[in-house]
Parts: C-alpha cells; sequence; structure tokens
C-alpha cells in the first residue's frame, strides 16, 4: 500500500516567459505555492512515512536558497540574464527551460526532489506549483 503526504511552501520569485504572445513576455513576479506529494510503502513507529518537518528542512531549504526572491530565467535567455545582471545585488536561478509553472514543476520533480528525497525511502510522485489563487500547474510520475 502507498501512502502519501504533501508539504506546501510558499515563495515570491519573478520571471518572464520567452516567446510569450502577452503581458508575461515582460519581468513579472508572482506569490508562488508549491505543494510537494511524497509517497512511500513503509512507516516508521510512529506511523509516519516522513515527517512533515524534514519535508519542510528539505523542500523550504531547497526554494530559500534557489528561488525565493530571485529571478528564475530559462537559460537561453540571454538578453534576460544580462539585463537581470546589471543589478546589483542579483538574485537568478537559470532553469534549463522557459519558466512557466508547468516547467518549474516538472524541474522540481524531476531534478530537486530525487536528490532530496534520497536516502529517505520516499520519492515525490507529483508537484503542484500555483502560480496565482486561480492558476496552476501539476506534473505527475508516469
Amino acid at each position: 500500500m502507498g501512502l502519501t503526504v504533501m508539504r506546501r511552501i510558499r515563495f515570491c520569485a519573478g520571471h518572464r516567459l520567452v516567446g510569450h504572445d502577452g503581458k508575461c513576455v515582460h519581468f513579472h513576479g508572482h506569490n508562488y505555492v508549491a505543494e510537494f506529494y511524497v509517497t512511500g510503502e513503509v512507516q516508521d513507529d510512529v506511523g509516519r512515512i516522513i515527517d512533515f518537518g524534514v519535508l519542510k528542512r528539505k523542500f523550504k531549504g531547497w526554494i530559500d536558497e534557489n528561488w525565493d526572491h530571485a529571478f528564475v530565467l530559462w537559460d537561453q535567455d540571454t538578453n534576460g540574464l544580462q539585463a537581470i545582471r546589471m543589478v546589483e545585488p542579483c538574485r537568478v536561478f537559470e532553469l534549463p527551460y522557459n519558466p512557466t509553472s508547468e516547467n518549474m514543476a516538472r524541474y522540481l520533480l524531476e531534478v530537486v526532489c530525487p536528490e532530496l528525497l534520497r536516502d529517505t525511502g520516499t520519492h515525490a510522485s507529483k508537484v503542484v506549483i500555483w502560480e496565482s489563487e486561480e492558476s496552476c500547474s501539476e506534473v505527475t510520475l508516469g
């Protein structure tokens, strides 16, 4: 039997979408919410697959260090990267694809979660990125 828990992390970040045909082509920011769904088979003596505090420390720690109050830009967006780096101090994270909410969720699920959850006996099965109260993207394994 698989058991799943979810940890929600809030953060603020800026981005822009290269090739967008509307206003999202410009630099702008969001109050994001990331939901991490973690699945495991084995419960500990307390009855948990993983402690919520461990998830908070791992996921919030990574978000705080890399995305919170930073610009998340596509590593191919040379114009945007050059513009952001003109500002001192500068905080930018280069994503390997255009920073849509779909791609941000994908990066967290495929790249970040496996590293953070290594040796915990659990894995991330889904990540949801809320870009606003009305709009989110969900990426699941399989």
